[in-house]
């Protein structure tokens, strides 16, 4: 038996809960698949502020802004959402398989709307397989999420945004952080996130990578060493640090599984992360009626998640017919408020990575006219 939806959102974080929300203010139907048990994806480990305007929820945490959308989907009757529900593929025809509590469930959708996020980088070096290596987002899934603390002495390796927060929510948890290792020579996190970290008396090695970890049955410490200008190590500058966690905030890469599979045409666009699918002003996928919001098509903060995430649901309700003057209108409110996120400096490299792919796809419809 095949399930006929309107709109079919795969991945219920940020960026996909909004493209719901979106989308089912204008009157489409909307089925959302998360994976995890709840919806929320980051948001709901996300115990920092956020930044921004009033529209992108600027001074609320991130777990009370997912408790929000999450209600707001399971009170909107336009929204279904399916939790512990593994989307597995997309085929040619257009069906979507999910694995659903032990079953499986074949879906026809309208629209697809792919927002399956991220997932973390990893080092390679001696000894990174030893128990006490974790990836950030691991570390802050056991402490803010199942309220157990990780680590009783962590170094991080990462000064991002990322490795900045969790570091300090560590710091709060009570956990000891010996440092922070970036290879970069300058942190490349908010300056606001590394003031508190430096203020708490915590060093932030620039310039520095992991040499190599040991331990005997688990992670007991990690040697770091100086990098030079060609980020190579430099002999005789190494520092052991004694530690039970090394905690890796190296960056994400695209989860895009779905997209390769769906036939997206794809891209490696190194300022978005990764291999991401080109997505015309829509954010549609030169799949037909398949578009891609959030960090599956460039690693972003979660407010830029969030309004893609919207820009996306609109479109795919107003090509299904509902209230199409109205939705083009916030299609473009939603492309105004991206171009606000990212401007200045912050947002050039991802602007950068998003020239690229408007390239590409023009190219690529260029070379179909021809033929």
């Amino acid at each position: 038996m095949i399930r006929d939806v309107e709109v079919l959102v795969i991945g219920g974080g940020p960026a996909g809960l909004c493209a719901a929300a979106a989308a089912a203010s204008l009157g489409a139907h909307v089925l959302i698949c998360e994976r995890d048990y709840v919806p929320g994806g980051q948001l709901v480990k996300q115990t920092h502020k956020f930044f921004g305007s009033e529209k992108q929820y600027a001074g609320d945490r991130g777990i009370a802004i997912g408790r929000r959308l999450i209600e707001e989907a399971h009170q909107n009757p336009n929204i279904e959402v399916l939790t512990e529900a593994t989307v597995i593929g997309i085929y040619e025809d257009g069906i979507v398989t999910v694995f659903h509590r032990n079953q499986h469930i074949k879906i026809r959708p309208k629209r697809t709307i792919i927002t399956t996020g991220a997932s973390e980088k990893f080092l390679a070096f001696p000894g990174n397989d030893l128990p006490g290596i974790y990836g950030a987002g691991a570390v802050q899934t056991l402490m803010n999420v199942a309220g157990v603390k990780p680590a009783e002495k962590v170094l991080m390796v990462g000064a991002g945004n990322i490795g900045l927060i969790v570091s300090y929510q560590l710091l709060q948890a009570g956990v000891e952080v010996a440092g922070i290792v970036e290879a970069a020579p300058r942190i490349g996190g908010y300056l606001v996130h590394a003031s508190k970290i430096r203020r708490a008396g915590v060093p932030i090695l620039t310039g520095h990578t992991v040499k190599e970890a040991y331990g005997k049955d688990k992670l007991e410490g990690v040697i770091v060493c100086k990098l030079d200008e060609k980020f190579q190590q430099i002999s005789g500058t190494e520092q052991d640090i004694p530690c039970d966690t090394l905690c890796l905030a190296v960056g994400l890469t695209p989860l895009t599984e779905l997209c390769w599979q769906a036939g997206c045409e794809m891209a490696f666009i190194r300022e978005l992360s990764g291999h991401v699918p080109l997505v015309d002003e829509n954010l549609e996928t030169t799949v037909p009626g398949i578009y891609a919001a959030g960090d599956v098509s460039g690693i972003e903060e979660a407010s830029s998640a969030m309004v893609e995430g919207r820009l996306a649901g609109y479109a795919a309700a107003g090509s299904l017919g509902y209230e199409p003057e109205k939705a083009r209108e916030r299609r473009e409110a939603a492309a105004a408020e991206l171009s606000e996120l990212r401007s200045g400096p912050t947002g050039e490299k991802i602007l950068a990575g998003l020239e690229k792919t408007a390239a590409k796809l023009a190219a690529r419809k260029g070379e179909a006219k021809g033929c």
